[in-house]
């Protein structure tokens, strides 16, 4: 949830956002040309029409599920205050037109917005959450108004639009918006002088909005004129703090947005001598902070390159990419650093330059304090860190190697808010090193899950580089060893912490967290549909089902705390998952504490808490722990580790629970196909697995890398090894391919997205790059070529834009999805082949295929224009959605959503469609 600080209380308010945009060909047609008595370059209309309610489920916007689409669309329709729209959900059933005025609009020379307030009051919203719960003040509706440009000439103008999930500038289609108001990655337009039509989506989720106050949307669009050609995107540098004089982290990383109409390289990056605020003449001018050559991270610099003074580094036009270099003081006494990064149009040879500086925090290396290092996907991140206090009484004898305690933050909220980052200085003595993530974002990338928790590891992982770097001599760290604990968002991320690693958790402690977003917000609005569908759907989120998941905990101790008067995320989620813990075999200390909302002063530090922390960062208890009796319950093994050594591998259905129960020696499955054991756990023992007698260390060969071993389960026996696929030259789905289309996002290094250079697919392209970065920070290297071949290279996941045509062959040579010219072919579970035509409809397909070293490629592919817009809007971005491995959609999706699906369902283990998916 959204944390903002409303008043003493501190009651925590959620706001919903959505914005996206792009470049849909070179420059916007106008509507046409009016007069205006102001001269403002920009400006917004201040009378806006609007259409609706109409009834939207949980996150299912992203699968279409728009009525008005059924009669062609919202922008299709003229206003028309008589006419009627059948709708759920006012009364007599019928949506109509109306006129609503800005609550605000304001310009100025570079700028213009304006601010919408929807509401409807012909809609029984108490009566409708007394049955539906919060699903029912869920709602969409649309709205449009103006902008218009003035000049003599085309204006470059950035286009923010806050709480807005898609929309439409004249004739060209915008999806994904930013739904969380970061303003991370706004749309780059290209617009005539007159004025231009603007339709935007609004869409309630009460997520960000909150499901308490009246069920308004609120929304506001900001259009401003791009000032250069390569701009900042977030003023200054993303870089560590300086700690008793030493830089904490030598990574840093600008972003960058390209607001011109061709293609930009970065050519280099260099220190510039440290200039206001103060003057350094004992600095040599020829010292430098970083060689140009050395200032990329090793990710970017596998873009192809040119020279050796070419960094590779390519910005379409319209993209917005972080950029990661390193940095080093030259002296402690500066208080800012400058860069200079020249560039050059990727067609031109001028070179052109912007500066770029940043003041430098100082603070003692025992207070929280921002360090960086790079995520897996490529890109800088940051966390703040707490290293032991100086007079925390840790042990005697030897150096000790403590844990990590982690306060994970509720959505809406940086790592080095003063909220966050200091909401444990009044326990400053632990024995522990406290860090606080920020999962990459204020909401922390995909709420704790893949993104935002390979940013946790990233972050713990640093801890040994920064000891090297700031040469600290007090203890050291097991990053092995974690004490867990989170509030709201975070609480959320507890559980899954606890649930998803519980070898590496010695306690943990979620605090007001929910239990699942189907728990927290109900997904009963949804557009009616088959439950065979929606199935589907529900298995995709099988992963974050916390509720499902409580036996993974035992063993291990747990603190749990929620406000009574919790009106935010209801105390119901803390009281369920307490009672799941006892119904497996577990328990918790469940502290409610009476009279208390959502957020509190001393959320994080109630006596409660305070003795928890005190004890277990004290605790000498081995980690991982030998159960004589466990159970393993995993959704998806590609983002779960292990629990009392053993480690699912493989399920055989992954759109079911694979369950794993160990009890002494005897070792029963279910739904499992494939399991790593540690070897130190259970050393040369002879364990029983589904009645199987096998010996661990007789002759068994070792996985790679973990010094765990294998065992797999083939015709009902289990065998010493891998699973090996029924033909040789198969290759297998395993480690970070598997789970559902978010498996796309575990990338080890930026996202390649390459397309063979259409308007459509190049707007398409630049739509799905944007949205990367707005919801998960993400770089991504779009590639354009006349061919398919060599655009899979580097180390990142690839995703393939394709429109009515073939697809370059998969490298497993038998893929059950084919696509052509003509249409696409589906062969499901019992081989027959499905093929779908497309000459007389629009077809979109979204599906996963492997690459090599566990790499994937997410191929978008449209029959047509709509069909291939439909497909893009697949692409992960925000939780709830529900994608599964493969999805192909008819025209009937726009309206009836997850129903309008031709198939849907999974892969299994040697990327063959599952029995559960659905093939009609």
């Amino acid at each position: 949830m959204f944390i903002p600080i409303c008043g003493v209380a501190f009651v925590l308010c959620f706001w919903v956002v959505l914005c996206d945009t792009s470049q849909y060909g070179r420059v916007m047609v106008p509507l046409g040309h009016r007069q205006e008595l102001e001269h403002a370059p920009l400006s917004f209309s201040g009378s806006w029409k609007v259409l609706g309610p109409f009834q939207i489920g949980t996150r299912e916007a992203t699968w279409g599920a728009d009525p008005l689409e059924y009669v062609g669309g919202f922008r299709a329709l003229q206003y028309d205050p008589d006419a009627l729209f059948r709708s759920s959900l006012p009364t007599n059933g019928m949506a109509r037109w109306n006129t609503t005025q800005a609550t605000q609009t304001s310009t100025s020379p570079t700028y213009a917005n304006a601010s919408l307030s929807i509401s409807y009051s012909n809609v029984d919203w108490d009566f409708l959450k007394v049955v539906y719960g919060w699903a029912a003040v869920q709602y969409q509706a649309w709205a449009r108004g103006e902008l218009t440009v003035r000049g003599n000439s085309t204006q470059s103008v950035i286009l923010s639009t806050d709480a807005i999930l898609e929309f439409w500038v004249d004739e060209a289609h915008y999806f994904g918006g930013d739904f969380f108001t970061f303003r991370k990655a706004p749309a780059v337009l290209h617009l005539n002088p007159g004025t231009h039509k603007i339709d935007i989506r609004l869409v309630r989720d009460v997520r960000a909005f909150g499901g308490i106050l009246p069920p308004t949307i609120d929304v506001v669009v900001h259009a401003e004129r791009a000032t250069s050609i390569l701009e900042l995107a977030m003023p200054g540098i993303l870089m560590s703090d300086v700690v008793d004089g030493k830089l904490a982290a030598p990574v840093g990383s600008v972003m960058l947005r390209n607001s011109g109409e061709n293609d930009i390289k970065i050519m280099g990056i260099e220190p510039s001598d440290v200039r206001h605020p103060i003057s350094l003449p004992e600095l040599d001018s020829q010292e430098i902070l970083a060689q140009g050559s050395r200032v990329l991270t090793a990710a970017q610099r596998n873009e192809s390159s040119s020279s050796e003074n070419d960094l590779g580094i390519v910005i379409a036009a319209g993209q917005t990419r972080p950029v990661a270099f390193d940095i080093s003081l030259p002296t402690r006494n500066v208080s800012s650093v400058e860069y200079v990064l020249t560039y050059k149009t990727a067609d031109g040879n001028d070179l052109s330059s912007l500066h770029v500086w940043q003041n430098l925090t100082k603070t003692s290396i025992y207070e929280p304090h921002k360090i960086t290092y790079l995520h897996p996907g490529g890109m800088a991140s940051y966390a703040m860190l707490r290293p032991p206090a100086r007079n925390a009484t840790c042990g005697s004898g030897q150096k000790p190697s403590l844990p990590v305690l982690f306060g994970l933050h509720g959505a809406g909220l940086e790592a080095d808010n003063g909220m966050v980052a200091h909401a444990l200085d009044s326990v400053p003595d632990l024995c522990a090193w406290v860090m606080f993530p920020t999962g990459v974002t204020p909401w922390s990338g995909d709420d704790w899950h893949n993104w935002g928790f390979a940013d946790v590891e990233a972050a713990v992982n640093s801890i040994p580089n920064w000891i090297n770097q700031v040469d600290w001599k007090g203890p050291g760290v097991n990053v092995n060893r974690w004490i867990v604990s989170g509030h709201s968002n975070g609480g959320q991320g507890t559980w899954y912490a606890l649930t998803h690693r519980p070898d590496k958790i010695l306690a943990a402690a979620p605090l007001s967290g929910y239990a699942s977003i189907q728990k927290y917000v109900p997904y009963e609005l949804w557009q009616p549909a088959d439950p065979r569908r929606t199935a589907v759907i529900s298995a995709s989120l099988n992963s974050y089902r916390h509720e499902m998941l409580m036996p993974n905990a035992r063993g291990i101790p747990v603190q749990q705390q929620h406000g009574e008067m919790d009106d935010n995320v209801p105390a119901y989620n803390s009281r369920l998952l307490a009672q799941q813990l006892f119904l497996s075999g577990t328990d918790s200390s469940y502290n409610e504490v009476p009279g208390q909302n959502h957020w509190w002063d001393t959320v994080m530090t109630t006596p409660e808490l305070v003795d928890f922390y005190y004890t277990q960062t004290k605790s000498n208890e081995t980690i991982p722990r030998k159960l004589d009796e466990f159970e393993l319950v995993v959704g998806d093994p590609g983002d779960m580790g292990s629990k009392g050594g053993i480690k699912v591998l493989l399920l055989e259905d992954p759109g079911q629970y694979g369950r794993v129960h160990a009890k002494g020696h005897t070792i029963t499955t279910s739904n499992v196909l494939s399991l790593e054991f540690d070897p130190i756990i259970f050393q040369s023992q002879v364990l029983s697995i589904d009645d199987s007698s096998v010996i661990l260390g007789h002759g068994l060969r070792k996985r790679e890398h973990t010094g765990s071993v294998t065992f797999s389960k083939s015709e009902g026996k289990w065998s010493p090894g891998p699973l090996a696929t029924a033909e040789a030259g198969i290759p297998y789905r395993q480690g970070r391919q598997l789970g559902s289309m978010t498996a796309i996002l575990r990338t080890q290094g930026p996202f390649v997205i390459r397309h063979k250079g259409s308007n459509i697919t190049s707007h398409l392209a630049l739509q799905v790059s944007r949205n990367l970065h707005q919801y998960f920070q993400a770089d991504a290297h779009i590639a354009s070529s006349t061919s398919w071949d060599g655009t899979t290279g580097g180390t990142g996941n690839v995703i393939t834009l394709a429109m009515g045509e073939a697809l370059a062959p998969s490298i497993h040579p038998d893929f059950p999805i084919q696509a052509s010219s003509t249409g696409i072919t589906v062969r499901d579970s019992k081989g027959a082949q499905h093929h779908y035509n497309s000459d007389d409809t629009s077809l979109g397909a979204a599906f996963l295929r492997p690459l090599e070293d566990e790499r994937l490629e997410l191929v978008l592919w449209g029959s047509d224009a709509d069909g291939l817009s439909q497909a893009a809007r697949l692409v992960p971005m925000v939780t709830g959605v529900g994608q599964p491995d493969f999805v192909l959609l008819g025209e009937k999706a726009k309206w009836e959503g997850v129903d309008g699906a031709l198939a849907l369902g999974s892969f299994d283990y040697e990327w063959k469609v599952t029995p559960s998916s659905v093939v009609s």
